[in-house]
């Protein structure tokens, strides 16, 4: 057998190997034995069969399947003994008249195309700059989380006569044309001057307005039109009330307490107040580390300027996914691709140059974490607790094992995150809401 490798470029390469008599035919004659001894052919008692018959009938494929055990376990043998590493799997290469004599040829061979990356380093010092960014919650946003409790949690109410902030169930058909939709229009959500129609209105009264007058996404927000239905929306319309809505804050009382936290979680007016903004306040620390390392990832990933092999990367995607996905699906894709296989190829380099590994005991703790903030809102609590291992238990099994893989990659993610941030210049930034807001829109 010969195996030879030719690099194409600083990461692409080719394979070729060579298969001669003596590296396939010992294994072929001993499954041809084999099969002799088992074999049930008509005319003959079964392992009676001569074995010239058993090798007209069988030998071809026990030679291909021979051929192609010998070639799998070569080619990844070779491949371990390599320093670059693999992307993707080896991909043959099909001769241009893909013919094969397998009655009479003696000696084969074969070509794979291979991706790789030569190295991956990553220097973790003060030459690194990255932020670790924390959400301050004030009390602008938990007074607008309370009226949004109070306003949630009130009493509906169905009034003769309509007010700002109404919500006004009705039809709505435009003067010419059939257009006609039955909805329910949230007052609030359109320009003071168009919900001003709306105000001091009653059952079968009949608003009129034109399309000029509604902007153009209160089409969506307020009237629940299609993109479509938006786009002709125009000329005179009409929207004759049916029916009108009002939500009634609830107060600030025990009951109102023990519905959003729990009974006797908080007792006091005050207490609830702390409640809230300690809630919101562990919510957007949450979100804050997950963008905090998310940002991470992309300085990492920028200063790491992985080189790698785009054009055979794209012909394995596709080919891995044949009839699933086309060219253009594969080129859309393939930026956000290349920029989670270069992470992970980062994390992983990390993790090995420092001992850093996932631990059954963090998958499991991680995995209680996942499911108690899935569970936060249901109120289930200590029968939620008492079930939680049979809980994560099913969750790690299921996916044929890979919910467990995928856990195992975020706690590995994570350690190696955490391992960053105590090495490189980390400068910590406090932020607003709204600032918090306008980075997630760039």
């Amino acid at each position: 057998m010969e195996i030879t490798l030719d690099k194409h470029s600083a990461n692409q390469a080719s394979i070729k190997i060579t298969l001669n008599e003596a590296d396939y035919q010992p294994k072929v004659d001993a499954k041809l034995k084999d099969y002799a001894k088992k074999a049930a052919i008509k005319g003959f008692r079964p392992g009676k069969a001569p074995i010239s018959m058993v090798k007209s009938m069988y030998g071809i494929s026990i030679l291909v399947d021979e051929i192609n055990a010998i070639l799998g376990e070569s080619l990844n043998n070779y491949l371990k003994e390599q320093t670059f590493r693999i992307l993707g799997e080896p991909l043959p290469v099909e001769k241009e008249d893909n013919s094969i004599d397998w009655k009479t040829q003696k000696q084969f061979d074969f070509e794979y195309k291979i991706g790789f990356v030569d190295g991956v380093a990553v220097a973790l010092d003060s030459t690194v700059k990255g932020t670790k960014y924390s959400i301050k919650v004030d009390d602008k946003l938990v007074n607008e989380t309370i009226d949004n409790l109070k306003s949630q949690y009130g009493n509906s109410t169905n009034p003769e006569v309509s007010e700002a902030g109404d919500n006004i169930y009705g039809d709505l058909k435009a003067t010419e044309g059939e257009f006609s939709k039955t909805l329910s229009l949230p007052t609030a959500n359109l320009s003071k001057k168009l919900a001003a129609k709306f105000v001091g209105v009653s059952k079968d009264s009949v608003v009129e307005f034109n399309a000029k007058e509604v902007k153009k996404d209160e089409w969506s927000e307020a009237f629940s039109l299609t993109d479509e239905e938006a786009a002709e929306a125009t000329g005179a319309f009409t929207f004759e009330v049916k029916n009108i809505n009002r939500t009634e804050n609830a107060e600030l009382n025990q009951e109102f307490f023990d519905k959003i936290f729990g009974p006797d979680t908080v007792k006091s007016e005050e207490e609830f107040i702390a409640k809230v903004k300690e809630t919101l306040q562990e919510s957007y620390n949450r979100e804050s580390k997950v963008f905090t390392e998310e940002e991470l990832k992309k300085v990492l990933v920028d200063k790491a300027n992985l080189d790698l092999p785009d054009s055979f990367l794209k012909e394995w995607l596709l080919r891995a996914n044949e009839g699933k996905v086309s060219e253009t699906d594969v080129e859309n894709e393939y930026p956000i691709y290349a920029k989670q296989l270069t992470w992970s190829l980062i994390s992983n380099e990390i993790a090995k140059a420092n001992g850093i590994q996932a631990e059954h005991a963090d998958v499991v703790e991680k995995t209680k974490e996942m499911i108690r903030e899935q569970f936060a809102s249901s109120g289930l609590g200590s029968q939620l607790e008492a079930s939680m291992d049979m809980f994560v238990d099913n969750y790690l099994k299921g996916n044929e094992g890979q919910n467990y893989m995928n856990m195992m990659t975020s706690v590995q993610n994570e350690k190696v995150l955490a391992f960053v941030q105590e090495k490189i210049d980390l400068n910590e930034k406090a932020i607003s809401i709204d600032e918090f807001k306008e980075l997630l829109e760039k």
